[in-house]
């Protein structure tokens, strides 16, 4: 990996940036030549190991850590976010923000518990909005914001109902916030991955289970991490300024139709 100009002297926050296609989206804006913080809620090692791999490849990113899904972890992120910005010597501010940090309860609407569901709206949906208020303050102009949602708000899928209800309040986000920020320059969009091979979805370690989602997509395969990272990527570049309030479907075609 090597570093372009791309995204020089632009600094970006994903949350859940450790690991899965948080870990490539951190990766590849790197990669674009931001200053990249990775997000964690728990996993120290697996921060850390982001950061080196970035830093190894010419990049730069820093960890942040903030639990998600508590009172007042919005706050607590951004404190953290904007301490380690000073630690570096670097202007205050924000130019990217990803929203991809979100967990996943699998279940109908028969299985899924009030704690279970409770906690996947803290997370998904209302863990967001209150980063985007916290963000506000803090998002130069000419800035993006990107939301990770999923392609399943979109189609029936209900092995997994309570994390597509979780996930759809992104949908109706977006294009609020983009109409909100656009005087400013701000643009706001929303990246719907599909099947995506990730430790999220642990299913995919049935063969069967696999063969079946590869079937969905119109490529035949499962998605990858990286696919979606170079869908946010796109989002977060400057070729993306006259895009705003979209749904980008980055599924590889899932349920496209016979």
């Amino acid at each position: 990996m090597t570093t372009t100009e791309r995204l020089a002297g632009r600094t970006a926050l994903v949350t859940g940036g450790s690991r899965g296609i948080g870990r490539s989206i951190s990766g590849r804006l790197a990669r674009d030549g931001a200053l990249v913080a990775v997000h964690y809620g728990h996993d120290h090692e697996a921060a850390q190991r982001a950061v080196k791999e970035i830093e190894t490849a010419g990049g730069r990113a820093f960890a942040v850590h903030a639990e998600l899904g508590v009172h007042g972890d919005a706050a607590a992120l951004w404190q953290e976010f904007d301490a380690r910005l000073a630690d570096r010597g670097e202007e205050p501010g924000l130019d990217i923000l990803v929203n991809n940090a979100g967990i996943s309860v699998p279940g109908t609407v028969a299985d899924v518990t009030e704690e279970n569901f409770d906690r996947l709206v803290a997370v998904n949906a209302r863990a967001p909005f209150f980063l985007v208020q916290h963000a506000l303050g803090r998002l130069r102009d000419g800035g993006r914001i990107v939301n990770v949602s999923s392609a399943a708000t979109r189609t029936a899928f209900p092995q997994i109902t309570a994390y597509n209800m979780s996930k759809g309040a992104l949908d109706t986000l977006t294009p609020d916030l983009a109409k909100q920020l656009g005087p400013r320059g701000i643009t706001v969009n929303t990246v719907a991955p599909g099947f995506t091979d990730t430790g999220i979805n642990p299913t995919l370690a049935d063969p069967q289970v696999r063969q079946a989602y590869a079937a969905a997509s119109v490529f035949g395969r499962v998605g990858t991490p990286d696919d979606i990272a170079d869908a946010v990527a796109f989002l977060a570049s400057d070729d993306a300024r006259w895009v705003t309030g979209q749904w980008l479907n980055a599924s590889g075609g899932v349920v496209l139709g016979p």
